[in-house]
């Protein structure tokens, strides 16, 4: 089969295509035909040599994947030919992927294999952190950060579908009008407002409930500052660093909440468990159109490195993808 791999830690010119053995499905695993996978931030930090996968794990950078089953491994009974989505731990940028059956879902009749392949690892993320550790419910007030990045795109979506009034941050008046459309009351162009303000005036003081946060660092005493009694910070993401300075005050006296999670390392069992509630609560909004997947572009498999380029240029809204 054809796959891309990452010749050594660096630049996009690193990914190189290849022929690979087609993978043989474990216990509990199926072996899928890709029809597209997602890129993700995690991918380019996987290309860096910043996030290696974890131990067992495919080489083969790649975490989200669409496609149709064609053969089950022991223990394994999805239908074959039955058109999946799935959460893998790599392998994505392939031919062929094997899968944990739990970890796969139907795709929704009239989603495309492209628009099914950025679902699974930015709806996972969002539900598990901003519905599951960060307990968003109807009537409160959220503030996502990089809203027009894939989780950015997807987390204004399901907030508002599930009831929140969504704030959103984004780098230029466009990314900033993107928010809007998705369904955030109020979007905040960083580069000229500060966020810390336009919460403290929309909120009449109050500040936020939740937070959604996948830049850290210097954001980190600012998304406290912003917060209201009882508030929640959930951090998904380090682009700003990994180091902050703080004062505790505010977490003691507004009863704040500092959590956060990595998806990749999670064993097949909780991510199936993560799989079940997505396909319970989320599956019938992307069945409706209620909700969908943002993609901005797509790339043959084969330019994996202009997909790297582009998601690195800051320039999408939402999605890329590659179509195999």
């Amino acid at each position: 089969m054809r796959a891309i791999e990452i010749a050594e830690p660096g630049g996009p010119e690193v990914l190189r295509l290849v022929e690979r053995l087609v993978p043989t499905p474990g216990a509990g695993e199926v072996l899928v035909r890709v029809a597209a996978a997602g890129v993700n931030r995690p991918d380019i930090m996987q290309r860096l040599g910043k996030y290696p996968p974890p131990v067992g794990a495919s080489d083969i950078p790649g975490l989200e994947i669409a496609g149709t089953v064609v053969a089950d491994g022991p223990s394994a009974d999805l239908p074959i030919g039955d058109r999946v989505c799935a959460l893998v731990s790599g392998g994505g940028y392939a031919e062929y992927c094997t899968a944990p059956q739990q970890q796969c879902l139907r795709i929704p009749d009239g989603l495309t294999d492209v628009q099914a392949a950025a679902v699974p690892e930015t709806f996972f993320t969002v539900w598990t952190n901003l519905f599951d550790r960060g307990a968003l419910r109807r009537g409160e007030t959220v503030l996502i950060h990089g809203g027009t990045s894939g989780i950015g795109t997807t987390a204004i979506q399901l907030a508002r579908a599930f009831g929140a009034t969504v704030l959103a941050t984004a780098g230029s008046e466009e990314k900033r009008r993107a928010c809007l459309q998705l369904g955030a009351s109020h979007a905040i162009n960083y580069n000229t407002e500060d966020f810390v303000d336009v919460v403290r005036e929309v909120t009449r003081g109050a500040g936020v409930d939740v937070i959604l946060d996948i830049v850290g660092g210097d954001y980190f005493p600012r998304n406290i500052e912003s917060l209201g009694l009882n508030g929640r910070l959930v951090q998904i993401g380090l682009m700003g660093g990994a180091r902050a300075t703080v004062n505790l005050t505010a977490v003691l006296q507004k009863r704040l909440t500092i959590t956060g999670s990595t998806l990749r390392a999670r064993t097949p069992d909780q991510k199936g468990a993560i799989a079940r509630a997505v396909e319970k609560a989320v599956w019938p909004l992307l069945a409706r159109g209620e909700v969908q997947p943002i993609v901005h572009m797509t790339f043959p498999l084969e330019r994996a490195a202009e997909a790297h380029e582009a998601l690195e240029s800051g320039r999408v809204i939402g999605k890329v993808v590659l179509k195999l």
